[in-house]
């Protein structure tokens, strides 16, 4: 009988333990490094930019906890420059996996999202403040294994916010490191991305329907600046550290990110009325210079913003005028 019990035990925890090796998965990411101009406002200005496959930010990686990133990093031999990438999720060999990837080269590594949580990415190659003020950063979210809770409920929205620095001088980097030529915050690529009412020519605010719980995850791209983050007219009405589900704060009006630090948060707007939010950087330099998204909340809401691949909108806008540095890597 002891026999049979301690083989049931064991087909049992075999059984359960391929179950596991079932749920986690690799996941394959592959990235071009792209210098190109990009349309940095609601106007069409263009900007001289480095990329991540031709857009700032580059593209949201979405993992669950304990997946296997399978990542490669193209850096076409038109390129000028060396590039590379730094996950803040991977834990691996600085001067191996984050090593710079020469014109015509390209990088290949694996790392396992061990922890929960979202986490900014950016190239990490010399000098560094210039390839991410360039536009060389972007958000993997790695969403917890247990799934969602009571403690971490599920949101009706999501929406990826990415902050950083706008330096029309794209070859100063010494400049950069001294905060110096500054004129604006970038919100996912473009001043007052998401803000028609402090830009005119801005295509899109945000949207939800009245009640919704909204989770944005923000990561603070600034090369210098920490970020004051802050909903007008509204409260956070929980705040995820790291955007891990176990670091969780409530009812905060104002959360201080620091560079680099990434964090989730959620808003719920009344259920009985229409309502409007401004998403902003408090620190008043920065919101008057770009760093206002408006989130409006009415019952004809966009059914699909904010949810599935539609978590970091884009504005579809045509160059119009040029501003900005040239391509030399100092």
């Amino acid at each position: 009988m002891f026999k049979q019990l301690t083989a049931a035990v064991m087909v049992l925890g075999t059984g359960l333990l391929a179950a596991q090796a079932v749920q986690a998965k690799t996941v394959h990411v592959t990235m071009v490094a792209k210098e190109v101009d990009v349309v940095i406002d609601n106007k069409g200005t263009t900007y001289p930019a480095w990329t991540f496959d031709g857009t700032i930010p580059g593209k949201v990686v979405r993992v669950t906890q304990g997946d296997v990133v399978d990542f490669k990093l193209i850096n076409p031999k038109t390129n000028k420059n060396s590039h590379s990438i730094d996950f803040h999720a991977a834990e691996v060999h600085v001067l191996e996996e984050f090593a710079p990837v020469k014109p015509g080269e390209t990088k290949h590594f694996k790392f396992e999202a061990r922890r929960p949580g979202v986490w900014m990415y950016h190239c990490g190659a010399s000098v560094m403040a210039q390839h991410i003020a360039r536009g060389m950063y972007g958000i993997i979210i790695v969403d917890p294994k247990e799934g969602y809770s009571e403690a971490f409920p599920k949101p009706d929205r999501e929406y990826v916010l990415i902050q950083g620095q706008y330096f029309p001088d794209a070859d100063n980097y010494k400049a950069m490191l001294r905060n110096e030529g500054s004129e604006g915050a970038l919100i996912n690529g473009k001043l007052f991305h998401y803000d028609p009412v402090h830009d005119p020519n801005a295509a899109l605010a945000l949207v939800s329907k009245p009640g919704e719980r909204v989770r944005f995850h923000f990561v603070n791209a600034n090369i210098n600046n920490p970020v004051a983050l802050h909903p007008i007219a509204g409260i956070w009405d929980r705040v995820y550290i790291n955007g891990n589900p176990r670091n969780v704060l409530y009812d905060i009006a104002t959360y201080g990110v620091a560079v680099s630090e990434a964090v989730s948060v959620d808003i719920v707007s009344p259920e009985d009325r229409t309502t409007a939010n401004a998403i902003v950087d408090h620190t008043m330099s920065a919101a008057l210079t770009g760093a206002i998204t408006v989130l409006i909340n009415s019952p004809d809401a966009d059914p699909n913003m904010g949810k599935g691949d539609n978590i970091l909108p884009r504005a579809d806008i045509k160059p119009a005028t040029k501003k900005g540095g040239g391509h030399h890597t100092p």
